[in-house]
């Protein structure tokens, strides 16, 4: 009862603290999930409601990212400017082991909440409950590829950027564009059969449509594990790949990849015989997921260069240049460019 009370009470303080803003100022916005949202007219603090949106945020407006949803480790902080890299850790209010709750999201002060990635019913509910907790606008945006340019331009119109949004929008539509266009040319049965490895064992996977696995499917690969059906994220068995006998492994564990070269039970599958298991690179961000945000772009590109070797011929470094200055606001040295790419080789 204390707990209710109190919420209510910070709930009330934080609507009349932008009361003033919002009356002045205030405009209707339809989010992806058709919810009417009343959000300031410019937006000059925003909190991520989990990693998809931090990244999100931080690509179009960086200065105005009230923080991150857990702290950068040591290899990833080299890759982001510190006065970004320090911005404090909030806790996250969506997806896996939700650590933000109403009094931290009214302490961080934001005029304006932003959540990317699915839009489906349970994440409209949170939304609701959340900016009705707080009195705080709570706007949800579509995550998937053919959103992705929208919701870029929605968060620059939000925040005041239009101009930068537009740009960086851009660059999206054309990445999307360019790699689906000649990927459009590959014939079908030089499409590899992929299964995408997460976790230290690498026994986790996406199912079809999968927001975890859209790059693979973007890049006309095949999921072997899409014959389970549609949806999330889910767990499979040894047994299950060695059925699947994938030609190729993408994952982004470090530790897997390392040990499935060497563990004899992996070694049936048809991609470790043969070297062809790729770590896909994951500072500052992941280029598969991890979180499934616009990072995934920089990832599209190398996902098809580690595919189609013959019809991706170019090297990376140009385009990871480009992509972390416009997206992370800091070029890599060519240490970091190397490190990065280390991976678009087939490991032996």
């Amino acid at each position: 009862m204390v707990d209710r009370v109190r919420r209510q009470l910070l709930a009330a303080a934080a609507a009349a603290a932008i009361a003033p803003i919002v009356r002045a100022q205030a405009r209707e916005l339809v989010d992806d999930a058709g919810r009417r949202v009343t959000v300031p007219a410019q937006s000059a603090r925003i909190f991520a409601a989990g990693p998809p949106a931090s990244v999100l945020v931080f690509a179009v407006a960086p200065d105005k990212l009230l923080g991150w949803t857990t702290p950068f480790r040591d290899a990833e902080r080299p890759f982001v400017d510190a006065k970004y890299a320090d911005l404090p850790t909030l806790g996250r209010l969506t997806g896996r082991g939700n650590t933000a709750n109403v009094e931290v999201v009214l302490a961080a002060k934001p005029d304006l909440v932003v959540d990317y990635g699915s839009v489906t019913a349970t994440f409209a509910s949170l939304a609701d409950r959340v900016q009705s907790q707080t009195g705080i606008p709570y706007v949800l945006l579509d995550g998937s590829f053919d959103r992705m340019a929208a919701s870029i331009r929605v968060v620059g119109r939000l925040a005041g950027l239009d101009a930068t949004a537009e740009g960086v929008a851009r660059y999206a539509e054309e990445t999307v564009a360019e790699v689906t266009r000649r990927v459009a040319a590959i014939p079908a049965t030089s499409r590899p059969r992929v299964y995408y490895a997460r976790g230290p064992n690498g026994l986790e996977t996406g199912l079809a449509g999968s927001i975890n696995v859209e790059s693979l499917e973007r890049v006309g690969a095949v999921n072997v594990a899409a014959e389970l059906g549609r949806g999330g994220l889910v767990r499979v068995s040894l047994e299950q790949v060695l059925g699947w006998d994938p030609q190729v492994i993408v994952t982004t564990d470090p530790n897997f990849e390392l040990a499935v070269r060497s563990d004899p039970l992996w070694q049936a599958v048809s991609a470790v015989r043969k070297g062809r298991v790729h770590l896909a690179p994951a500072v500052p961000f992941g280029w598969i997921d991890f979180p499934p945000s616009l990072n995934r772009l920089i990832g599209l590109r190398w996902l098809a260069r580690v595919l189609y070797p013959d019809a991706f011929p170019e090297d990376l470094r140009s385009a990871v240049r480009e992509f972390y200055g416009r997206f992370y606001h800091r070029v890599p040295d060519e240490a970091q460019l190397e490190m990065l790419l280390a991976s678009a080789r087939a490991r032996s």
